[in-house]
């Protein structure tokens, strides 16, 4: 038993799962208008970095101020305290081997809900909390949102009843906060489907103007360019591993594989160069000298032979692509930095399956 459960009369506490997008701020401020102690939590698990990809092209464009993180944004708004937890390497076990499988790409969103629902349960008796808040609604998510996949991830998680939606709760049975009087059954919602009209108009009964706009969450693995990336460097290198070094360079630059045993990462703006430039000392690296260009990072055991092809793919990709030769200097993997004057490679001769 929850050790606040033999307090009936002490303010109860709930922590929402913040990922910064509306449902849960909404799902977090619906509770909090029924006097409830929240606090938020956002687990970081690298491939869900909030602004990380627009933090580097901001930079790049010139379009100033500081992105904004958006579940630190909504803790703010919100007012309440938010705790980020680094999941990285747990989370290695529901990326490689989820028991639910994959959604449409390598999204494992049945085992994520499940998982990140299961560490908030630990933080909740470890913290004397009482219950979990999400922002889920039922039909929204085609696999982790379902009428008959939320009690799985109620069950899988340990939360059980002390599991509330507040989004959908009128859709799905009682919760315990329910049942005790914690909240308003009465005061909660049922909105179901992927529409987002509902949430619009409560964020406008709550004078909320300002919001994250949904486009699927923030989780990359939801995307099928970045999933073949990661696709391909699990088959690269004949095993399904990662480290987070690796998820973060897939969400940067654009990737060419020329050969099997070798990747190129392409600096494709000034903000990329500079995030790519952090990596020189792990990788070979390539960047023209007699013309504006881009940094670009070798993955794998080059040879003389590669060295050359990826000298003469990033003066490609240089302001010197149309120059008969191009100065480009090589350096990195424990060979001496070195220059080579290269015919740059036309962009026809270029295949489309070099592009991963």
């Amino acid at each position: 038993m929850n050790v606040a459960d033999s307090l009936p009369e002490a303010r109860r506490k709930a922590v929402a799962l913040i990922s910064g997008g509306l449902d849960s701020m909404l799902a977090a401020r619906t509770i909090l208008d029924q006097g409830v102690h929240v606090e938020g939590i956002n687990f970081f698990t690298g491939f869900c970095v909030e602004g990380h990809t627009h933090a580097i092209r901001r930079r790049a464009n010139g379009s100033g101020g500081n992105p904004r993180n958006n579940a630190l944004w909504v803790a703010e708004q919100l007012d309440v305290k938010l705790h980020f937890i680094d999941v990285v390497e747990d989370y290695k076990r529901v990326v490689l081997n989820p028991k639910h499988g994959y959604g449409a790409n390598l999204n494992p969103c049945l085992d994520c809900k499940s998982f990140m629902v299961g560490r908030a349960r630990e933080w909740m008796e470890e913290h004397g909390f009482d219950f979990i808040i999400t922002g889920e609604v039922i039909g929204q998510r085609p696999k982790s949102q379902r009428r008959d996949t939320m009690p799985v991830v109620a069950r899988e998680s340990g939360a059980d009843d002390r599991l509330l939606r507040p989004l959908c709760a009128k859709r799905l049975p009682p919760t315990l906060p329910e049942r005790e009087g914690w909240v308003d059954r009465g005061r909660l919602h049922d909105f179901t489907g992927r529409s987002r009209k509902p949430q619009f108009a409560l964020a406008a009964d709550f004078g909320i103007e300002d919001y994250a706009q949904p486009a699927g969450g923030c989780c990359f693995l939801t995307d099928r360019q970045y999933s073949t990336k990661l696709a391909d460097l699990w088959a690269s290198r004949g095993r399904r591993d990662y480290e987070l070094d690796d998820i973060m360079l897939l969400k940067v630059g654009r990737h060419l594989r020329p050969r099997p045993h070798f990747k190129l990462i392409v600096g494709r703006e000034e903000g990329e160069n500079h995030f790519l430039s952090g990596y020189r000392g792990q990788f070979v690296h390539l960047r023209t000298v007699s013309h504006p260009g881009p940094l670009v990072l070798m993955d794998g055991e080059p040879n003389e032979e590669d060295l050359e092809l990826a000298a003469r793919l990033t003066a490609r990709f240089s302001k010197g692509r149309e120059a008969e030769r191009v100065e480009v200097e090589i350096g990195g993997g424990g060979r001496p930095s070195r220059r080579l004057q290269v015919a740059p490679m036309a962009p026809s001769a270029v295949p489309s399956d070099w592009y991963v």
